[in-house]
C-alpha cells in the first residue's frame, strides 16, 4: 500500500508544470495553502503543495480521509468550493472548517482520462475569499482537468519507454543468438561444400553430377546468407565491419566473382569488363563480397532476357566499380530504401535472400572510406562504387554501427 501511494506521489512530482499549476491558482485565489493530493478509500496524501500558511504538510504527507471534505467529493464526484464557512448553511457546522481552521475552501476532484478518481486540486485559508466567482471555478476545473491529462499522458510515457527497453533486450538477446547461430553454420557449411568437391572428383557419375552441383550450389547460397546475418548482427552490437587492408591486384579477384556468379546463374549472361592489373589499397575479401552482392541484386531483379554489365576500372586516382541490369526504372521511393536491412522489392519473392545484400554493400563502401551510389534511367538501373585510389592508412571502419537500421 505504501509503495502505491509513493508511486502516485511521483507521478504528480514528475509532472514540470505542476509548481506552476499551484502559484497560479494561490495568485488567483488569494489562498496561501493549495495542493494536489491522492484519494482513495481510506487514505489522504498530499502529492505537491504550496504552502504559505505553515500548515505543516508536505508532498508524501498523510491525513484522516474522513476528516476532510475530499471525502465528499470522492464519493460525490462533485467539487466542493465554499467562499466563507460561517455564510454557508451546509458547512458552517462541519467538523472539517474546525478541525483545520479554515474560512475559505475549494476541492475540484482530478479524474484519470479513463473515468477513475485519482484525488482532488484543493486549496484552502483562514480567511475568506471569493472562490465561487464563475470565471474563478471554471479555470480551477482547467487546471484539475490539466493535471489529469498530465497524469495520463506521462503515464503512457513510462510505459511506451518500458516496453521500448524491453523490445530493445529482446532484440539484443535475438541478434546475439543469429551471430552465434550464424558463426556456429559455418563449420558445417564448409563440410557440406567439401563433400560436394570430393564427390565430384571421386564419383564423376553422369547421373550424380547434376545433384552433387545443385548442393554446392545451395550450400554456397547458404554461407552467402550467414556471411551477411553475421555482418548485420556485428554491425548492430556494435564492432562494425573489419577491413584487413593491404595492397592488392584485385582484378583476378573480381573476374572469379563473375565466373562463380555464371556457375550459380547458368541462364544469365553476365558481360564483365575489367582492367588489367588493377592494383588498390582495400580489403580484397570485401571488394569482392560487395560485387557477388551487387551481382546476385542485378541478376535477381533485372531483366531475364538481356545481360548484366559490369565494369571496373581506375578513372584518375579513382576506382570505379559499377554494376548495371536492364528492367523498369525504380521509383524514387524505392531507391531511397534500397540500402536498408531486408529491402526486397515488391515484385520478387523473399526467396532470393534476406534482404541484407545491399544493406551490407553500402556498409562495405562506407568502411572504405567511399560511397555506393543508384541510377535508375532509360530502362538501366546501375549501382557504382567509388573509391580513391590513394587509400588513408586507416579509414573509418565502425560506420555499420551508426547506420541508419
Amino acid at each position: 500500500m505504501k509503495e502505491q501511494l509513493s508511486k502516485r506521489v511521483a507521478e504528480i512530482q514528475a509532472i514540470s508544470a505542476v509548481p506552476k499549476i499551484l502559484e497560479t491558482v494561490a495568485a488567483m485565489t488569494g489562498l496561501r495553502f493549495v495542493c494536489i493530493a491522492h484519494v482513495t478509500d481510506d487514505s489522504w496524501i498530499a502529492c505537491a503543495v504550496l504552502d504559505r500558511l505553515d500548515f505543516g504538510l508536505v508532498p508524501g504527507a498523510q491525513l484522516d480521509v474522513t476528516t476532510t471534505l475530499c471525502e465528499e467529493v470522492r464519493d460525490t464526484a462533485r467539487a466542493v468550493i465554499i467562499d466563507s464557512v460561517r455564510d454557508s448553511d451546509q458547512y458552517r457546522a462541519h467538523h472539517t472548517p474546525r478541525i483545520y481552521g479554515f474560512e475559505s475552501y475549494f476541492s475540484i476532484p482530478i479524474f484519470r482520462t479513463d473515468g477513475s478518481y485519482f484525488g482532488t486540486l484543493c486549496g484552502l485559508d483562514p480567511e475568506p475569499a471569493r472562490l465561487t466567482d464563475s470565471t474563478v471555478a471554471a479555470t480551477m476545473h482547467l487546471f484539475a482537468e490539466l493535471v489529469s491529462k498530465q497524469l495520463d499522458a506521462d503515464t503512457e510515457l513510462v510505459a511506451a519507454r518500458a516496453e521500448l527497453l524491453g523490445e530493445r533486450e529482446t532484440a539484443e538477446l535475438r541478434e546475439q543468438f543469429i551471430a552465434v547461430l550464424g558463426h556456429d553454420l559455418r563449420t558445417p557449411l564448409g563440410s557440406i561444400l567439401l563433400g560436394t568437391e570430393v564427390l565430384a572428383l571421386k564419383h564423376p557419375d553422369p547421373a550424380s553430377k547434376p545433384v552433387v552441383e545443385r548442393i554446392r550450389r545451395s550450400a554456397v547460397r547458404m554461407a552467402a546468407l550467414v556471411d551477411d546475418v553475421v555482418d548485420f548482427t556485428r554491425g548492430r552490437m556494435g564492432s562494425g565491419i573489419t577491413l584487413r587492408l593491404r595492397d592488392a591486384a584485385i582484378g583476378a579477384t573480381l573476374e572469379q566473382v563473375v565466373d562463380e556468379m555464371c556457375g550459380l546463374y547458368p541462364l544469365r549472361t553476365i558481360e564483365a569488363t575489367i582492367a588489367p592489373d588493377l592494383r588498390l589499397r582495400c580489403d580484397p575479401e570485401r571488394i569482392a563480397q560487395l560485387l557477388s552482392n551487387l551481382l546476385k541484386n542485378a541478376l535477381v531483379h533485372g531483366g531475364e532476357h538481356t545481360p548484366v554489365r559490369v565494369s571496373a576500372a581506375l578513372d584518375d586516382d579513382e576506382f570505379v566499380l559499377s554494376v548495371a541490369n536492364a528492367g523498369p526504372e525504380l521509383p524514387r521511393s524505392v531507391i531511397a530504401g534500397l540500402f536498408k536491412p531486408y529491402w526486397r522489392a515488391a515484385s520478387r519473392s523473399g526467396s532470393e535472400g534476406l534482404g541484407l545484400g545491399l544493406y551490407i554493400v553500402d556498409q562495405i563502401a562506407r568502411a572504405h572510406g567511399g560511397s555506393i551510389d543508384v541510377s535508375s534511367t532509360g530502362g538501366t538501373t546501375a549501382f557504382v562504387f567509388r573509391l580513391g585510389a590513394a587509400l588513408p592508412d586507416h579509414p573509418p571502419t565502425d560506420l555499420l554501427t551508426h547506420a541508419d537500421c
